[in-house]
């Protein structure tokens, strides 16, 4: 399967080999907006699986990975750290998702108390729910491990479809400006002007346009460089994480 990419334009000062800003639609946007998103386990999980440095915030995942579960409270697993699970809305921004079903989307399970008491009208269990299936009853105490079924409602075919013309944050038909340290603006031409004159980009033959793909790759290399320094684009896509 594909990576899915989306294009950026970048204006770049030659002489300075440094990117002024890109120029971006809502795809990449969106994307800029889901990295707050994500859990800090799985940002180390993502930099870990392409053999980026995470400081040691890759050691302390990678103890965790060893230390033995008799360590962990009985209704804890290392898994909910080590793997957390990405933001319901997060799949629809698929840029830093591997593909591997490690990252697909699971169904939803519930579990309940499996103690069954006798009453006046019946038998009836005790109403509570979790979806963690080492959960103790609030009642009983009991492991909270029988699992219900989830029945999901089967949305219309209008309210789907308003519902994809709306997925994300921002509007689209919009283009916005995404300057090199990752502020995101509306572009117009007096936005534009403002950040020339604020870089004193005296000379507009010292500007040219490049139109880059943004997939996967250069994904895991933007969320690297965001918590590195304040030049992302320009350490991407040239190479000069000092400019």
């Amino acid at each position: 399967m594909a990576t899915p990419k989306v294009t950026l334009k970048l204006l770049i000062n030659k002489m300075e080999r440094k990117v002024v800003f890109a120029e971006a639609n809502k795809d990449f946007v969106d994307f800029l907006f889901y990295i707050l998103s994500l859990p800090v386990g799985s940002i180390v999980k993502l930099l870990e699986n392409k053999t980026t440095t995470t400081g040691c915030l890759g050691d302390l995942y990678q103890s965790i990975e060893a230390l033995s579960e008799t360590y962990m409270q009985p209704n804890q697993d290392k898994n909910s750290v080590l793997n957390p699970k990405f933001p319901k809305s997060l799949t629809e921004i698929p840029l830093l998702l591997p593909d591997n079903n490690s990252y697909e989307s699971k169904p939803l399970k519930f579990y309940t108390c499996s103690r069954i008491e006798t009453t006046f009208s019946g038998y009836t269990r005790h109403l509570y729910l979790a979806d963690n299936p080492f959960s103790s009853c609030p009642i009983c105490r009991q492991t909270m491990s029988c699992e219900m079924t989830f029945v999901s409602q089967v949305a219309s075919t209008s309210t789907t479809a308003a519902v994809a013309t709306k997925r994300g944050f921002v509007k689209d038909m919009v283009t916005y400006m995404v300057m090199d340290n990752l502020e995101v603006m509306p572009m117009s031409t007096i936005s534009c002007i403002a950040w020339l004159n604020k870089f004193n980009v005296g000379d507009l033959g010292s500007l040219e346009e490049k139109v880059v793909n943004f997939g996967l790759d250069e994904g895991l290399k933007l969320l690297k460089a965001s918590m590195e320094c304040k030049n992302v684009f320009t350490t991407v896509f040239l190479g000069n994480k000092g400019a």
